[in-house]
């Protein structure tokens, strides 16, 4: 292959259209514009939703509620309870279904008991959280 050889794939080129060039050839008079209006002139355009002047759709309907993409699940000590006996991770609490599995982050909190021994491990908890799992007899990794 030489480079004064190289062309483009077959298709991939189109010839311009050619415009105003009499009523034979389908693109005369108006040239495909249609008649008058903003989208006819050069220059013509309008932004995406407006309506004229008419208070658009987007800003007539109201606004409600907000939804984080950043989703934080808690975990108390007494849902882990029913998992003792386990090294815990997260795709642990997945399986149990304590959390899901869109959860950026997941944390314990110190609500509840929990009297049997459980291994933590890479999930954060709090300070009370941290002190039940270990005066159980368990660890936090």
């Amino acid at each position: 292959m030489l480079l004064n050889s190289i062309k483009p794939a077959e298709g991939a080129k189109h010839s311009s259209k050619r415009v105003g060039r009499g009523i034979g050839s389908g693109l005369g008079k108006t040239c495909g514009r249609g008649h008058k209006g903003q989208t006819s002139r050069s220059g013509g355009y309008h932004k995406v939703g407006f309506e004229g002047g008419q208070m658009p759709l987007y800003r007539r309907l109201p606004k409600r509620g907000f939804k984080s993409w950043n989703l934080q699940a808690e975990v108390r000590l007494s849902d882990l309870a029913a998992l003792a006996g386990h090294d815990i991770d997260r795709l642990a609490l997945i399986h149990a279904g304590l959390v899901s599995e869109k959860a950026d982050r997941i944390k314990v909190i110190g609500t509840g008991t929990i009297s049997t021994a459980i291994n933590l491990c890479g999930i954060p908890a709090t300070e009370s959280a941290k002190a039940a799992i270990l005066a159980a007899g368990g660890s936090v990794i």
